[in-house]
């Protein structure tokens, strides 16, 4: 099993959410701490994390927690891997929010040579009440021969 990498931090993963202009930085998404086997996010809520029909957008949940989990994997590479894909995710939604911030922790349930699974749920920030129960797998990928 992949064990946290002693050459990833915290501030080494803010770093690279911050390179360009992607979505996750766009959404406002922070990572905001990172332990052996998992990894803590959160998204203060802006109009643009919403539906048009006043509700949190399942992409703005899905989002979160897709970046959590996948930075979470970056942390947890395995010795010579170069990166990874994400290769399936399922989301179940369980209610929502509409203002403050929300909030995700991603955990490993399982660390392979070649894949990933990751669990994450998605709260509201200031009540703890479940947003979203997320999970993905992710293809780990190693150099070219």
């Amino acid at each position: 099993m992949s064990q946290l990498r002693s050459d990833i931090t915290l501030d080494i993963l803010r770093e690279r959410l911050g390179q360009s202009d992607n979505l996750p930085r766009h959404l406002g998404i922070e990572l905001t701490k990172l332990e052996p086997l998992a990894l803590h996010g959160r998204m203060p809520l802006q109009d643009r994390h919403f539906a048009p029909n006043t509700y949190l957008h399942a992409g703005s949940v899905v989002t979160l927690a897709d970046t959590v989990a996948g930075f979470a994997t970056y942390a947890h590479l395995p010795e010579g891997a170069v990166s990874f894909t994400t290769i399936e995710l399922k989301s179940n939604f369980l209610g929502t929010v509409r203002e403050g911030a929300i909030a995700c922790r991603a955990w490993a349930q399982h660390l392979g040579r070649n894949t990933h699974v990751w669990d994450a749920e998605v709260y509201a920030e200031a009540t703890n009440k479940k947003i979203a129960l997320f999970r993905c797998t992710q293809m780990v990928l190693w150099p070219k021969a």
